[in-house]
This record gives structure tokens, sequence and C-alpha cells, in this order.
């Protein structure tokens, strides 16, 4: 028995039609600007609410960071916890005052959130030394919380001595690991209200020989 054949039935799919591939570009091109809004957004919501990148100004985190490193800061942990002794944040400025205004305070919220460094006193990085209702103390080269020395292999310099500090309620007791070239707590500083806290940085990002976790 011969079998017929359909001739509608073939192996493979006709090409397009020039009018069809010119109205699927244009279709592409339409909705471009809608799919890198929706891409920025996105992009923003997470750095604004969840990892955001921050540049390092200054010395004072030597040897952890130098002047240059660009770090990752997780704010997730925070949402659940309070910052712990040890932990390297980015906290607003403590001393800040300045009312931005709608507008001003939209960009700054927008700046964060991509990442992009403001002014150089806006925002600082720190170690936490002393949690609320601890005493912390600088002695015989060390430093003391609650009496006891707290281990501090991130150090390559010894801590010069300062008072006994009572770290008040809501707020946090930071040091800089370069010890010596430090504006932080024991200093114009002071403490640092843990609601101005950004978020915990835990690995630089750039430059690329500096990659890794921060301890």
């Amino acid at each position: 028995m011969a079998i017929q054949t359909d001739d509608s039935f073939t192996a493979g799919k006709a090409p397009d039609p020039p009018e069809v591939k010119r109205a699927n570009a244009l279709g592409f091109l339409s909705e471009l600007p809608g799919l890198i809004l929706m891409a920025f957004v996105l992009a923003l919501l997470i750095k604004t609410f969840l990892f955001a990148a921050f540049w390092i100004p200054s010395p004072s985190m030597s040897p952890t960071l130098v002047h240059g490193d660009r770090v990752l800061v997780n704010k997730i942990p925070y949402y659940f916890h309070d910052p712990r002794r040890g932990d390297i944040i980015v906290f607003e400025n403590p001393h800040g005052t300045e009312d931005r205004g709608l507008i001003g305070g939209f960009l700054h919220w927008l700046g964060q959130g991509l990442g992009i460094q403001g002014a150089a006193d806006e925002d600082f990085i720190k170690r936490v030394i002393g949690l609320p209702g601890d005493v912390v103390e600088g002695r015989n080269g060390n430093v003391y919380v609650n009496g006891e020395r707290i281990v501090e292999p991130y150090l390559h310099e010894r801590t010069s001595e300062f008072p006994k500090t009572t770290v008040p309620e809501g707020q946090l007791f930071v040091m800089g690991d370069n010890r010596n070239n430090s504006l932080d707590s024991r200093f114009g500083l002071g403490f640092v209200p843990i609601d101005k806290v950004v978020g915990k940085a835990f690995v630089v990002i750039w430059p690329p020989s500096r990659m890794g976790l921060l301890h």
C-alpha cells in the first residue's frame, strides 16, 4: 500500500518573512526601556535593602582595609540582631544633622543604593569593640572589655591607653584597626547609635589582588 504524504508537513520550519522579523525587532525595542527600568529598580532595591558596595576613603582600618579598597556590605543580619563585637560595620555619621530635604534625601538614598561614595564625612567604617553596657578600657597596649583582655589578631600595633568608658544603651563603641591613626569612639567620633548602622562589611571585592573575606 502506498503511503500518502502531506506537503504541509515538512522537516524544517519555513523562515519568517522580512516583515515578521521587522515586527519582532520593533516589539523587542519597544519593550527594552521597560526591561532596563525593571533591572535598574531591582538592582536599586537589592543595594538599598540587602547589599551595597562602599569605597574605603582612609587608612583608619589598615591593615585589614586600605585606602581605595571597595567592600561589600551585608544589611540582612542586622534586620534580625544588633551588631556583635568584632563586626566591621559601615555607619552614618553619628553627628550628622544636615536636613537634606525631600529631593536631597531621595538623591542620598539613591546614591547609597547605587554604592556611590558621598562626602568623606557621611559614612564611616570601623570595628565594633564595645556593646551596650560594656566597660571598655585601653591599658598595657591592649583593649579590655568588662575587665577581660580581648584578642585582636588583626592588629599590627599596640593600642594606646584610654580610660574606662561605659557604653550607653543603644550605642556602640567602635575603633579602627589602625589604632594610632583612627578617629573613633576614643576621640571625636564618640559612641555610634545602633540605628545609624548601615550593615556589616564582609568581603573585599576590589582590587582583585585584595579580594577576600573580612575577619
